[in-house]
């Protein structure tokens, strides 16, 4: 099975001594695994960096076997952030989540679109605003309605947080998400709530039921904005 194809790179590890397997989200596929052969050369290894924009060439002889890829780069994008603690941080949560929640070989062009317009804004000064609002949409992309507007019809007092119950879970929320109105300077603690509001979904919905480990960088992240 050959396809050629965008993508992001969420993932790399060692596959034998000069090659590596990688984990991409791909435009029109979803996430996808395959090897790269040189993926541990000088000239490879470099653009083999997390959240980079890869062109994959991909072959495969067995639908059900892992197949090989072929990859270029099309455009840098950890590099720029190595000496940014924040924003490294975002991007290897992102694909760390994305990575692990994503099903193989299933197309999302919502998600997809949205992570991409994430990365295209991340130089921006409110990126991190940008980072909540698709943890948001992520949550419900995979099913989870997380559609704050139905809390506005509760009745908010003055004060900067909202006690919401969604299912069997009540979480404290920013006001700013339940009425969608961002102030202009968003003081590090409510950021850090906004954070710890979105994780807990994630964790109390994806995580903690299938069992899975949640990624250290996310909490890693929240504490950046103590």
């Amino acid at each position: 099975m050959n396809w050629e194809d965008e993508c992001y790179l969420l993932s790399k590890s060692k596959f034998r001594e000069n090659a590596n397997i990688i984990n991409v989200f791909s435009s029109k596929r979803g996430k996808v695994s395959g090897i790269v052969y040189g993926g541990n050369s000088r000239k490879i290894r470099n653009f083999l960096q997390l959240s980079n924009k890869l062109f994959i060439v991909h072959n495969s002889k067995n639908e059900n076997k892992i197949g090989y890829f072929k990859t270029e780069l099309i455009k840098p994008i950890s590099p720029f952030y190595f000496h940014d603690k924040k924003r490294s941080t975002a991007l290897i949560c992102l694909c760390s989540i994305l990575n692990i929640l994503l099903p193989d070989s299933q197309p999302n062009k919502n998600i997809y679109k949205s992570f991409e317009k994430f990365i295209e804004s991340i130089n921006f000064d409110y990126w991190i605003i940008l980072y909540i609002y698709f943890e948001l949409h992520l949550i419900k992309e995979l099913g989870y309605d997380t559609d704050l507007k139905r809390f506005q019809k509760n009745d908010l007092d003055s004060s900067e947080m909202v006690k919401i119950k969604i299912d069997t879970y009540t979480y404290e929320v920013p006001k700013f998400l339940v009425l969608n109105n961002i102030p202009k300077n968003l003081p590090n603690l409510l950021i850090k709530k906004s954070l710890y509001f979105t994780r807990n979904i994630i964790q109390n919905r994806f995580f903690i039921p299938n069992n899975l480990s949640f990624p250290k960088s996310r909490i890693i992240l929240e504490n950046y904005f103590n």
